[in-house]
């Protein structure tokens, strides 16, 4: 099915600020379009302009709309998703793809493999219909995604974003979170003078939106002699995070795992949560011990970054650094001003280099950064850091 776009007439009333985010959605399944088109119609900032069954359809009907953001289903005939991904952004590389999926591993490792190929973003569907429209977080993330990406490209091409309201599917306060407005105008940005003087014994990541490519890249142009554990929490379901410690580990040439309940902290060794546990690090006598719990969510995320902030500043004081990459919402800001009050310092990744500039833009507007840098010099800063002597 394909929806016809709006009128010049009716666009023109909107207004440039106040147009909807326009849509299209790929799936085999109509019955999968159908229920997305249920959920996303009760918000009068996204508009559907298409709705196709496959990636061969997509490329014919992308040309003819003003799309900004697509749902792109991995597995469908003639055409599937990945195959679809590079000819869509040949077509329109503003595009902001949003790949979708079942949650098993095979997917998960397609996702992964589509987001180094220029998706933004991938949406974990769930296993049954009824699922799906029962599923409050499923809806809160789908909406949410689509508001920071379209919001993200309309910023990217110097256009004005409306203002972002929360997803109006679900009067429950613990879904009710609002998506991240693109602001209209940079807001400024105050870098503390602190830095270390001597090497961290503890390095922490945080990311969400765009962060497995960013972990991808920076990681990947990591020294292979640095003594630090390297903590990572990124926001991805379960099924997710051991298949993108496969992929860091073959680009890093590291031994990067999930975090295990219990483990010891080992030197030269990536951590990352895994999905839909916090990841945090208590002290055992001289050990360091990861520890894994189910609290309740932080910031609407189960791995939160600002958890395993805080266990770590209280461990390690100011022997640490922080590096906040790419993502939406506000996680990891809490935890950082821990983590400056203790002595570590923070750097964020840049705007323009952000998939959606919400959590390194939070720690840097809050003026807790020591340095707001480009991906492609993070890991120069961390080295550098990282390899300081005493002296």
């Amino acid at each position: 099915m394909t929806l016809s776009p709006p009128t010049a007439s009716s666009a023109s009333a909107k207004g440039a600020d106040q147009a909807p985010y326009r849509v299209m959605l790929v799936d085999d399944s109509a019955v999968i379009r159908g229920l997305y088109t249920k959920v996303l119609s009760a918000e009068p900032d996204i508009e559907i302009v298409a709705s196709v069954g496959d990636g061969e359809m997509a490329l014919r009907q992308l040309p003819r709309y003003d799309v900004e953001v697509t749902i792109l289903d991995i597995e469908m005939p003639r055409m599937d998703g990945l195959t679809a991904l590079p000819q869509l952004l040949k077509i329109d590389p503003t595009l902001q793809v949003i790949m979708s999926s079942t949650l098993t591993q095979k997917n998960a490792d397609i996702s992964l493999r589509a987001l180094q190929s220029g998706a933004k973003e991938y949406l974990a569907k769930p296993s049954s219909t009824g699922a799906l429209m029962s599923a409050d977080d499923f809806k809160r993330d789908l909406v949410m995604k689509i508001r920071a990406l379209g919001a993200a490209r309309r910023r990217s091409a110097g256009t004005t974003s409306r203002v972002v309201q929360a997803p109006r599917f679900s009067a429950d306060k613990r879904t009710a979170a609002p998506a991240p407005a693109a602001k209209p105008a940079a807001m400024p940005i105050t870098l503390r003078s602190t830095d270390l003087k001597v090497a961290p014994e503890i390095i922490a990541i945080g990311a969400s939106t765009g962060g497995p490519q960013a972990l991808l890249k920076l990681l990947g142009n990591l020294r292979k002699d640095l003594p630090q554990p390297i903590f990572i929490t990124q926001h991805m379901p379960a099924t997710f995070t051991p298949i993108l410690a496969e992929h860091l580990s073959r680009s890093s040439g590291w031994d990067c795992r999930e975090g295990k309940d219990g483990e010891v902290v080992q030197a030269h060794r990536m951590y990352i949560a895994p999905g839909n546990y916090h990841m945090v690090v208590e002290a055992d006598g001289t050990r360091r011990v990861i520890r894994l719990t189910q609290t309740p969510p932080e910031n609407f995320c189960r791995p939160s970054v600002d958890p395993m902030l805080r266990s770590l500043s209280k461990i390690y004081g100011s022997r640490m650094l922080v590096l906040m990459l790419t993502g939406m919402g506000k996680d990891g800001q809490a935890g950082a001003e821990v983590v400056v009050k203790s002595g570590g310092i923070i750097a964020a990744q840049d705007e323009a280099t952000s998939v959606v500039w919400g959590m390194p833009g939070a720690v840097a507007t809050a003026g807790l950064c020591s340095a707001v840098l480009p991906i492609d010099r993070m890991a120069s800063y961390m080295c550098e850091r990282a390899m300081r002597s005493a002296a």
